[in-house]
């Protein structure tokens, strides 16, 4: 809790700072705009004098310019604090499952009741629709087809699923390709992999993951978090 709490006060003195800063800026503008208007007033041509139109006139345009300019730099504040934010939620998903659009499939090992392991590959898929038949062909790293998994039947959504690796097969390189079909028709989906958020970074207010598998991943591109 007190690292939330000091988190958020950061960000709110940042803010805070940051309004002062243009409140200083805001003055010294008005200021010189004073002197200016002054020593103009002092050289006008006594047969042509400035009248209170020309004087409102040049205070709106005046207003108008500070105001901006105060705005604009508390804007780049509360930006600034937004990302520290963004920094903050992010890293309650340091170690956690994710699922990112992707092909690889990710073995781990897996420990049965009766203590023998085995090594399981897993990877997902979105479908836009209902399928009648969905079947999923598992490929090694030299491209070759080594086995399928028919899933049958699928309603729209998102499904995983299971491979046993082998124990004489390298579970490194296996990626997956996903056939949905309604009779001849083809049903569009995604194919999605499953990966680990290792770290987060900023990145031109853009949150982004470092994922294990998959590199830097904007925080957008996320499908599930498990």
């Amino acid at each position: 809790m007190s690292t939330v709490s000091s988190t958020g006060n950061s960000v709110l003195d940042k803010i805070n700072g940051v309004k002062a800063a243009a409140s200083d800026k805001t003055t010294e503008a008005s200021d010189r705009f004073l002197k200016l208007l002054v020593t103009q007033m002092q050289n006008q041509d006594p047969l042509n004098p400035m009248d209170n139109a020309q004087v409102t006139s040049q205070m709106a345009q005046i207003s108008t310019v500070t105001g901006i300019e105060k705005l604009n730099t508390t804007m780049g504040g509360v930006t600034d604090g937004f990302s520290q934010m963004q920094l903050l939620q992010g890293a309650s998903l340091v170690g956690h499952q994710v699922l990112v659009e992707g092909k690889q499939l990710v073995a781990g090992t897996v420990k049965a009741d009766d203590g023998t392991s085995s090594t399981v590959a897993s990877g997902a898929f979105d479908l836009s629709g209902s399928a009648a038949n969905v079947s999923i062909n598992v490929i090694d790293a030299a491209g070759q087809v080594v086995d399928t998994i028919s899933k049958g039947s699928q309603t729209a959504g998102l499904h995983s699923f299971q491979w046993t690796v082998p124990s004489t097969m390298s579970s490194e390189g296996l990626t997956f390709k996903v056939a949905a079909k309604n009779g001849s028709t083809d049903v569009s989906h995604t194919s999605l992999m499953n990966d680990q958020v290792d770290a987060i970074s900023n990145s031109n207010g853009t949150l982004n993951l470092e994922l294990r598998n998959s590199g830097s991943t904007a925080y957008s591109k996320i499908k599930v978090v498990v």
